[in-house]
């Protein structure tokens, strides 16, 4: 297979189908307690929500404008702010000894709402951002649709198998989450080798904002539960909820909606900081309300369960 032919290969069969099996395996952790627990918890999941699915875009969209970038490493960020949470969030939080069910019911809510916000959002990002005249034009009702078969579809499928199968759920969602990690790291790996020769003006370009972004929606998901008076729990959930972001989901945009391997990198960059800032911010969480340190390297297996525990 040639280079071209490759490319094209994985921006439009392996990755839109890598997507669709993380989304499902985040079905396998879902029950519809999880989405009647906003009602049941409504402070909790509308604080974090407020901050995912609006002051999480405006920050992105601010710091995009502000700063020295190009256009698409601009709609880059925008990508990545309007696919808040994801399965890592909800591991993180179980590391944290946060609120797992919150964690997870926001993820889910999250998921749903996005896929009628993003396309909305976006094309007015790459208006903004890319000139009105762009070649970069996405169809609202047929994005809405595709978001809808990688998401929302196989979310369904999931949430059907662990209805059905339970226990094969429960023992398939340790698989999931390392798949999810492997394709995210051979995901960055292959942007890396195809842009090799723009990787060294990528970060320098992204990484600040990257980093900027990521610490600033951390302190804005801490402050603002600590203001609405949530548990330490509560807290800690949202504070990783509004700070780490579903960059597979962005970059799965960039490469196959978008067609664009330069919008892809702010995505890429951003889940290198994430996950060294969320292991920083773990520690943080656990000194704060001194709580118990865990054995890391049993976490993913143990995070599974308590997922599984928690939102039954």
């Amino acid at each position: 297979m040639e280079g071209p032919e490759l490319v094209t290969f994985v921006n439009t069969q392996v990755v839109p189908i890598c997507i669709f099996l993380i989304m499902m395996g985040m079905g396998l952790s879902l029950t519809l307690n999880d989405f009647k627990r906003v009602l049941k918890y409504p402070k909790a999941v509308s604080v974090g929500l407020l901050n995912q699915l609006l002051f999480l875009p405006i920050i992105g969209f601010t710091l995009a404008t502000i700063m020295p970038l190009e256009p698409e490493y601009a709609v880059g960020v925008m990508l990545l702010v309007l696919c808040p949470g994801g399965t890592t969030s909800n591991m993180f939080s179980h590391l944290a000894k946060g609120d797992v069910a919150l964690s997870v019911t926001m993820t889910a809510v999250a998921s749903l709402i996005t896929v009628f916000t993003i396309p909305v959002v976006l094309n007015f990002s790459l208006i903004h951002f890319m000139g009105e005249g762009n070649e970069f034009k996405l169809p609202i009702i047929a994005t809405m649709l595709s978001l809808m078969k990688l998401t929302i579809f196989p979310i369904a499928i999931g949430m059907l198998i662990k209805r059905l199968a339970p226990d094969f759920a429960s023992s398939s969602q340790a698989n999931v989450s390392r798949f999810g990690i492997l394709f995210l790291t051979l995901l960055i790996i292959f942007l890396t080798y195809i842009q090799q020769e723009i990787v060294v003006d990528a970060f320098i370009a992204a990484g600040p904002i990257s980093l900027i972004l990521n610490l600033s929606t951390m302190a804005l998901g801490y402050y603002s539960s600590k203001w609405f008076r949530l548990s330490p729990a509560q807290t800690s959930s949202v504070t990783i909820e509004v700070g780490l972001q579903n960059s597979t989901l962005s970059m799965f945009m960039a490469l196959t909606l978008l067609a664009n391997y330069k919008m892809s990198f702010t995505p890429a960059i951003y889940t290198l900081v994430m996950l060294f800032t969320a292991g920083i911010l773990v520690r943080f969480l656990r000194s704060k309300y001194h709580l118990k340190p865990q054995n890391f390297s049993n976490n993913l297996d143990d995070s599974t369960a308590a997922i599984e525990t928690k939102t039954n």
